[in-house]
């Protein structure tokens, strides 16, 4: 009987633009304070893109950290999957930019719109090509360029999102290898996609002057809908995937949740009972960066020795649309 293929990471990058712009900053802006925003975010300082920097150029300098730290040559590299809602463009994909940009040679690849899930979703899909046989070498990137569709006249939305990116590198495990992924929970739910959307630009509403007079190509957000719906579904959706694969938040070594606020992690670790050391919280120096917020966290927990070969990590996400996800992993280095 043929063994079943289990998909590992074994390298990781990260990016962030140097330009910072504190919660100092943002009282300049808007009316707000560093206070009022730490209380109730656990943001401080977020990165922002230069103008003319896009979305491919922060994937591009993630899939470069991964190759250096990790001495990975990229032109190996099978497929390329970019979890973004800020794509360069409409069209081409963001993965086939990074592919050009990289100069990876044979790599087909594919772009996923699923908001703050958009690395948990792009993971999965990777994996998946890994444990089919039909790739060894899959590049999972999460990406976004948020400053590009943020109002900074709007405090409820300006407060939040920051500019960043983080890369996997996804290879079959070794037979008998204790490393992985193990399983997944996802899941869509598409009425909440009026409580957090960018309306403008598609095919419902093309760009035009009445689209960008009535600031239809920046995010709208209902905040108070959007904070009830994660804090319920991020517990929930954590707590399906341990329960599919027989665990307890007591089995889990470290939680890596979307940074998309302080008090929904905190409040889903307290769901599950894990104690604050496990728990990784960067949202302070980078805001919500979406789908870079996960492998930006992840690069986190290694560096202070919080995620370590052969620990059970836990991640989870909750974003527009709305969309969910958790998966579980034993990590590999």
């Amino acid at each position: 009987m043929k063994t079943k293929i289990r998909a590992k990471i074994t390298a990781l990058g990260a990016f962030v633009p140097p330009h910072v712009l504190s919660n100092d900053d943002l009282e300049k802006l808007v009316a707000t304070s560093n206070e009022w925003i730490l209380e109730r975010t656990g943001i401080r300082e977020r990165h922002i893109a230069d103008p003319g920097v896009a979305t491919s150029d922060l994937a591009v300098g993630a899939a470069r950290d991964l190759a250096e730290k990790h001495s990975v040559d990229l032109s190996t590299v099978e497929a390329i999957i970019v979890g973004t809602v800020t794509p360069d463009m409409a069209y081409p994909s963001t993965a086939c930019l990074v592919q050009k940009k990289l100069a990876i040679p044979q790599a087909w690849g594919f772009d996923v719109s699923a908001g703050c899930s958009g690395f948990v979703f792009s993971l999965t899909a990777g994996v998946k090509l890994v444990e089919s046989g039909a790739h060894k070498k899959v590049l999972v990137i999460g990406a976004d360029v948020n400053s590009s569709m943020i109002d900074y006249t709007d405090r409820t939305t300006c407060i939040l999102f920051g500019d960043g990116a983080g890369a996997v590198l996804l290879e079959p495990a070794e037979e008998g290898e204790d490393v992985g992924f193990i399983d997944f929970v996802h899941q869509v739910e598409g009425y909440g996609g009026e409580f957090l959307c960018m309306p403008g630009g598609g095919s419902l509403h093309p760009s035009s002057h009445e689209t960008v007079d009535q600031k239809m190509h920046y995010v709208h957000q209902d905040g108070q809908q959007v904070f009830k719906y994660a804090v319920k579904k991020m517990a929930e959706v954590t707590e399906r995937v341990l329960a599919k694969t027989g665990l307890t938040g007591a089995d889990v070594d470290c939680f890596i949740s979307h940074q998309a606020n302080k008090r929904i992690i905190t409040a889903t670790a307290d769901r599950l009972k894990m104690p604050r050391e496990k728990v990784i919280i960067n949202i302070e120096d980078y805001g919500n960066t979406t789908a870079g917020t996960i492998p930006l966290a992840m690069k986190t927990a290694v560096e202070s020795g919080r995620l370590k070969k052969g620990d059970t990590l836990l991640i989870a996400s909750v974003g527009a649309g709305f969309t969910s996800g958790a998966s579980v992993i034993k990590w590999a280095f």
